[in-house]
């Protein structure tokens, strides 16, 4: 396979980062939505794409931070699976597919009991179909811990995460350096309107207990960092002690040892969200792991190409993983 080069006109971290969010026009798919009902309650939408059709593998695909089936590295992947004849499903973290979800907890970097209950129900309506799935950014750190917890048991042949947050606490602190500033701010501008647009629809549907689960958590004035939103949002409603305690239960970095199907990781020594040094050694990999790791490329970037031509080199890559599993 021809290897990646990143596109000279992006150079940088930040650039390929930023490329895709803002310049990339989005692929019109006419996807099938399915509302999954959870174990809580709560519900999760699957936006399915490619051929209706249990014979060809399927590829779950899973989106980053304060993103949706609708993010543009989602729509780009399904658009590729598809050209290769096969099917794949989206999933809508809590809350992200465009309508609040019903319990005032959320998604988080740890949810893999939530990927465990797509990834049931999707074993149990095709038994016979092979289950592959990538995660990007958060949703590559909940798939590598559910890999790690599952062991033999995950359902799953094969998966593949690209640009994970092995090191949610190490992550948080690099948010706060130089222009990834910006991206914190977005992020928590994004977040803090997912708990909100929540406590002004529970109170309008007369939600009691929801509504006293949020407002147990007090004022959401004053956070300007992951390290707030986490240990003020996220941990209280998730059942964390601390935001420390959170992140040292669900950085994926503790549990690639113990994955055991084939796994891809594609990261990118410039990633503006990840230092270096929060990146695996090769002793804590299992076996199966293949550990890409590329002196550029950004964040869920990875882009080539001329800039009358841009390419994405996961919408190559992925797909070929996947075949050759």
């Amino acid at each position: 396979m021809t290897p990646f080069r990143p596109a000279r006109w992006l150079p940088g971290g930040h650039l390929p980062t930023l490329y895709g969010p803002l310049c990339r026009t989005a692929p019109a798919l006419e996807r099938r939505r399915e509302r999954l009902t959870l174990a809580d309650g709560d519900f999760l939408d699957l936006d399915w794409y490619g051929p209706d059709t249990a014979d060809q593998p399927c590829v779950i695909l899973l989106h980053g931070l304060t993103g949706s089936s609708s993010s543009l590295y989602i729509l780009g992947q399904q658009q590729a699976l598809a050209a290769m004849g096969w099917p794949s499903v989206a999933v809508n973290w809590r809350g992200c597919s465009g309508e609040p979800n019903h319990l005032a907890r959320g998604y988080h970097s740890g949810a893999s009991e939530d990927l465990a209950e797509v990834i049931t129900h999707l074993h149990a309506a095709a038994p016979h179909r092979r289950l592959y799935a990538a995660g990007y950014s958060l949703g590559g750190n909940v798939l590598l811990k559910y890999l790690g917890e599952r062991g033999n048991d995950s359902l799953l042949e094969a998966a593949a995460a690209v640009s994970v947050p092995f090191r949610l606490d190490q992550c948080a602190d690099r948010l706060q350096l130089g222009f990834s500033r910006v991206y914190q701010a977005r992020f928590m501008r994004d977040m803090l309107a997912y708990v909100r647009n929540k406590q002004r629809l529970f109170a309008h549907q007369g939600r009691e207990a929801e509504q006293a689960s949020l407002a147990a958590l007090g004022s959401l004035e004053g956070m300007d960092s992951f390290w707030d939103f986490d240990d003020r949002v996220t941990a209280p409603l998730h059942g964390y002690a601390s935001a420390e305690d959170y992140y040292r239960r669900c950085s994926s970095r503790f549990f690639l040892g113990t994955i055991s199907v084939p796994t891809l990781l594609i990261q990118a020594l410039n990633d503006p969200f990840v230092y270096p040094h929060s990146l695996p050694e090769q002793s804590e990999l299992a076996p199966g792991t293949r550990f890409e790791l590329h002196p550029g490329g950004g964040h869920v970037g990875f882009v080539e190409g001329s800039p009358f031509n841009p390419r994405f080199y996961l919408e190559r890559r992925l797909p070929q993983w996947f075949a050759e599993q």
